[in-house]
């Protein structure tokens, strides 16, 4: 079966920047002419900068990896974002039948959230914290109870996918 995400198109808007890594382990920008770190790195998917990263003997995309070895290092840093329950649920996903499913859900529910999370800021752009404090307690109920509705119906398409796939109807 194909990875979902290989029929994406690159992403649009500012040019792909290529990262080299080399066999040292360094990273190095073709942009900026520049070895860089991989805090730097993160620094570039926070300002969502569209990147790749590629072996620069075999031309290899190594993307993913490094992307992986930030949230590592994320993770190990400070307070974790995933437990470890969470962590051993995702684990037991690899090489079941729902694999590619499951992370075409979880990137479809990442985005309703950090839609969600935008909507909350942009309406609350010109409050002070008091009022912030004050509009979150009253707003986050209700747009959270939005992003699970919206979680929910994302989960339903997916099974009625299935379902159509392989000719049953529920």
């Amino acid at each position: 079966m194909q990875d979902p995400q290989a029929l994406e198109a690159p992403p649009s808007g500012p040019s792909l920047r290529v990262i080299k890594k080399y066999p040292n382990r360094r990273l190095y920008d073709t942009e900026t002419s520049a070895y860089i770190t991989l805090a730097e790195v993160k620094d570039l998917v926070m300002r969502v900068q569209p990147f790749v990263v590629r072996d620069a003997k075999s031309g290899e995309d190594l993307t993913r990896s490094i992307l992986l070895q930030i949230i590592l290092e994320e993770e190990s840093a400070g307070v974790p974002l995933f437990s470890e329950k969470l962590l051993a649920n995702l684990i037991r996903f690899y090489g079941h039948s729902m694999q590619a499913n499951m992370g075409h859900y979880l990137e479809k529910n990442l985005q309703i959230f950090m839609d969600v999370q935008q909507k909350m800021a942009d309406q609350a752009k010109d409050l002070t914290p008091e009022l912030w404090q004050q509009f979150v307690k009253a707003q986050a109920p209700l747009m959270l109870g939005n992003y699970y509705s919206q979680s929910q119906h994302a989960l339903a398409q997916m099974q009625e996918q299935m379902l159509a796939a392989f000719g049953l109807k529920r």
